[in-house]
């Protein structure tokens, strides 16, 4: 049995009414909804929304921003670096390495390299560590602004790199490593008389009397108008005391190495 004042919806008298209660019909008619798919159907002269557009992407920055010639540039700049650091390490490879073909050919041009700023030594790994103290010292024979000689007293080198290490979190490598490493390459290139051994004595002799006479210059020690002529440089060893509970015995009398007095060159002797 049907119930009254029921009808089905789609039906003629379903459509009248919905039609005269102004409600949508289901029908597909406009402005309805869609029977087939069951959702809003557009409007009658309705446009479709537009795609959206994308994100404008900004400024360009870093390299890219550079012009081109820049571009190349900045390229080759990375570049050298590169084949510097790749050869480089190769030349430590070498250097480090058990004799073979290569350093034999090439030997002297790796130490070329290498030395004295770059040497490498195994000392870290030594069985017997370092047991003395030394202090590399130097003077100086200056001529004055008013024509007169006068030599200087010793300055203690090392103990002025000590100081500048000395609480000091993160000391400079020149601080720590290059007053003691030209003292020791001096050393290995220098028989007991200090007359050089080998073909890299004069380098070493050098690269020792450069660092101390910059010092010198550091410190003002010609004084105003004054010009330095000589210097002499000298170490001086002092052994480690062993700890207490050791029953070594070492002597504390500090023993000195004088090397002969060198002339300063004109470009170095004025400051």
């Amino acid at each position: 049995m049907g119930r009254r004042g029921l009808c089905p919806a789609g039906g003629p008298e379903y459509r009248a009414r919905a039609n005269a209660e102004g409600r949508p019909t289901g029908t597909g008619e406009r402005g309805g909804m869609n029977a087939y798919d069951g959702g809003p159907t557009a409007p009658a002269g309705a446009e479709h929304p537009a795609a959206p557009t994308p994100p404008y992407p900004g400024p360009r920055t870093g390299v890219a921003a550079l012009s081109l010639r820049y571009q190349i540039g900045a390229a080759l700049a990375v570049a050298v670096v590169a084949i510097t650091v790749c050869v480089h390490i190769g030349m430590v490879f070498l250097h480090v390495a058990p004799p073979n073909t290569v350093t034999k050919k090439h030997g002297k041009a790796i130490d070329d390299w290498l030395y004295p700023e770059f040497e490498q030594n195994w000392k870290l790994f030594a069985p017997n560590p370092l047991q003395q103290n030394i202090a590399v010292q130097v003077r100086a024979r200056v001529r004055t602004a008013d024509g007169y000689i006068r030599t200087t007293g010793w300055q203690d080198l090392s103990a002025q790199d000590g100081r500048a290490i000395d609480g000091n979190p993160l000391p400079s490598h020149t601080q720590q490593n290059e007053l003691r490493r030209s003292w020791d390459f001096f050393v290995s290139t220098h028989g007991t008389d200090n007359r050089p051994v080998g073909l890299r004595g004069a380098l070493a002799e050098t690269y020792l009397r450069h660092i101390v006479v910059l010092r010198l210059h550091r410190a003002d020690a010609a004084g105003k108008g004054g010009i330095l002529e000589h210097v002499q440089v000298r170490s001086r060893t002092t052994a480690v005391p062993p700890p207490k509970w050791s029953g070594e015995q070492v002597s504390a009398t500090p023993v000195y190495r004088e090397l002969p007095w060198w002339s300063v060159p004109a470009d170095e002797a004025a400051r």
